[in-house]
């Protein structure tokens, strides 16, 4: 089934999310692109805010964000009180952020995954579903606020 999704890296995740978008794309997906699209040194906040506020409005089903580590793009979507930015580098990590904490947002460490990896953590990220139950009430206990 066809996605809305939102995707957004720093200078370290461009080129992963350039091949991420292209797989999204050609499997049918709709993909907003947040930036950046150099590998200059830039600031991950100032993309990732924007794709962190358009899927707490609802815009986007779901969040990609890449980082050299993931950290730093997983720090600043978790300010969002309406997202659950999930650092990932393994499949089975990114199926239970999804299935156990109904995660919105995928962290990606660009410098410690491969490429095959990524793309696998990402696929069954975005096909995953909420699993609910006992799990709901975890979840709703998240929030600070």
């Amino acid at each position: 089934m066809s996605k809305k999704l939102a995707i957004a890296a720093d200078h370290a995740g461009v080129e992963l999310k350039e091949i991420i978008k292209d797989m999204l794309i050609a499997e049918g997906h709709s993909v907003k692109d947040f930036g950046t699209n150099t590998t200059d040194s830039v600031d991950y906040p100032d993309y990732v805010h924007p794709l962190a506020k358009a899927v707490e409005a609802g815009e986007y089903e779901l969040g990609i964000i890449i980082c050299t580590t993931g950290n730093g793009v997983n720090m600043t979507a978790n300010k969002y009180k309406g997202i659950r930015s999930a650092l990932c580098w393994t499949t089975e990590i990114a199926k239970l952020a999804r299935e156990h904490n109904n995660a919105n947002v995928i962290a990606l460490p660009a410098r410690f995954m491969e490429v095959e990896e990524a793309k696998k953590a990402v696929d069954t990220f975005i096909n995953m579903a909420f699993e609910g139950g006992r799990h709901q009430r975890r979840v709703e206990k998240i929030s600070a606020c």
